[in-house]
């Protein structure tokens, strides 16, 4: 008898519980069946019969959790586990480098548990960050490289914007960076979308990480410039992403029929009543504003404008987070992970949802099947149900007792993409494995962090 496996093109799982991202639980003795890249069933051990000749993958002590998202990172940023001065780095690593580092970053996600990454793109002094962020979703696409999913974005933002200001101010832009007024920035979504992006990225507002006078309300488009953004990509039957830090921005957005919010450290009463109205989610990308990251990122060379930006934003953010989940906005998670904190720690944004007031179960399920309903996937992706995509999270545990064990490495036993095992650390198994490629990235602070090395 042989250990169901995807060659065999059947699994067969079996675990002390099952959260199917729809609310359920399933357990004790709970059985998961894959065939051939989907979920075949889904239910008790005593209900499902195995197949002639199969031995049962077997995770007791695990419970299964569908793949979980995170709707807002930039895998191109200059992480912290690669540089230890970001600023620096912006002028010393080619894009053609920084495009490797987005790889692994990507794989650091992976490994633990997170199977769908929504990449927000970046920009460097050589341009924006596109066509180097499509090639690796397509080399993991065509099977070159094992990997998460990955949908790569694409800017359309405006000359002295937010995201433009990730550059210092005096730094020199190449062309095709940004563009201004309706028609301008349509021949830019037309162009991004040409190079291969799966969705738009727009800036309407100031935000927290840059040296400027963009700290403050600031508002960075027009609303004929929103509404030309969102209406061209609409019309290529693509989605846009709107940073939007401050009320204002985010009633724009909504009246141009943007597709999720990014962000919102300010808001209001009429902003959140159109944002319940409209059923818009919301990605809140707390993760960025805790005071883990914020040590973070001094020790990556942040400014003291910066720090001092983030200081001041940080309660505004955290109690208008309460207020949008209990006037019942729509959530997906969506960390922001960027030069800070550190890529792999995704989930430290589940834990603040429920600090601030979230059941663990509702905070899963925005990185699950809220997530997946946010981007247009959940014919697919997000619930463990028959039918779907087999993506599978093992983890050690129960994270409805403890959201904070989704965060620690080595609870995370296995993780399944499209049916396939993608990462294996059973007993006996070799813990550094990601399917093919074994990366392995030690965290901040655990012994060699700063490098890798392969299985």
């Amino acid at each position: 008898m042989t250990e169901c496996t995807a060659g065999s093109g059947i699994n067969f799982i079996q675990a002390e519980r099952i959260i199917d991202g729809t609310g359920n639980v399933i357990g004790k003795e709970a059985v998961l069946v894959t065939e051939y890249g989907r979920i075949k069933e889904v239910g008790l051990r005593k209900d499902i019969s195995l197949p002639e000749g199969v031995v049962p993958m077997n995770l007791d002590g695990c419970t299964l959790i569908p793949g979980m998202f995170d709707c807002h990172l930039h895998l191109g940023a200059q992480n912290i586990h690669n540089f230890v001065n970001y600023r620096t780095a912006t002028f010393e690593i080619t894009p053609q480098l920084q495009q490797m580092y987005a790889y692994v970053q990507a794989q650091m996600c992976f490994e633990m548990g997170f199977t769908t990454l929504r990449d927000q793109s970046w920009i460097t002094p050589w341009g924006l960050f596109t066509e180097e962020m499509v090639a690796v979703r397509d080399a993991i696409n065509q099977g070159i490289l094992p990997g998460p999913r990955i949908l790569a974005g694409g800017w359309a933002v405006i000359t002295n914007a937010h995201l433009e200001l990730l550059l210092p101010q005096k730094a020199q832009r190449p062309p095709g960076v940004t563009a201004d007024g309706p028609w301008e920035l349509r021949k830019m979504v037309r162009t991004q979308l040409r190079a291969g992006v799966d969705h738009i990225k727009i800036c309407a507002s100031g935000g927290g990480g840059t040296d400027s006078q963009h700290a403050g309300g600031v508002i960075n488009m027009s609303q004929e410039e929103i509404q030309a953004v969102i209406e061209e990509a609409h019309l290529m039957q693509t989605t846009c992403a709107c940073h939007a830090w401050f009320p204002q921005s985010q009633i724009s957005a909504m009246r141009a029929g943007v597709d999720t919010l990014e962000h919102i450290v300010q808001t209001n009463d009429e902003a959140i009543a159109m944002m319940v109205a409209t059923e818009t989610p919301l990605v809140p990308t707390l993760a960025v504003r805790t005071d883990h990251a914020m040590e973070i990122m001094k020790q990556a060379g942040a400014s003291d404008f910066v720090l001092a930006n983030y200081r001041r934003y940080q309660g505004y953010c955290f109690e208008n987070f309460k207020k949008l989940h209990q006037a019942g906005v729509k959530i997906a998670c969506g960390t922001d992970l960027n030069i800070w904190p550190e890529m792999g720690n995704n989930a430290i944004e589940l834990e603040q949802y429920v600090e601030l007031g979230m059941t663990p179960m509702e905070a899963l399920q925005s990185a699950t099947r809220n997530a997946a309903e946010a981007l247009h996937m959940d014919a697919d992706l997000g619930t463990l149900e028959k039918g779907k995509l087999a993506d599978v999270v093992a983890v050690v545990g129960n994270p409805l007792d403890d959201i904070g064990i989704l965060r620690r490495r080595e609870n995370i036993r296995m993780v399944m993409k499209a049916g396939e095992v993608c990462v294996d650390k059973r007993s006996g198994r070799d813990e550094r494995v990601i399917h093919r490629s074994g990366w392995d990235w030690p965290r901040l602070g655990e012994s060699g962090a700063g490098g890798c090395c392969r299985a």
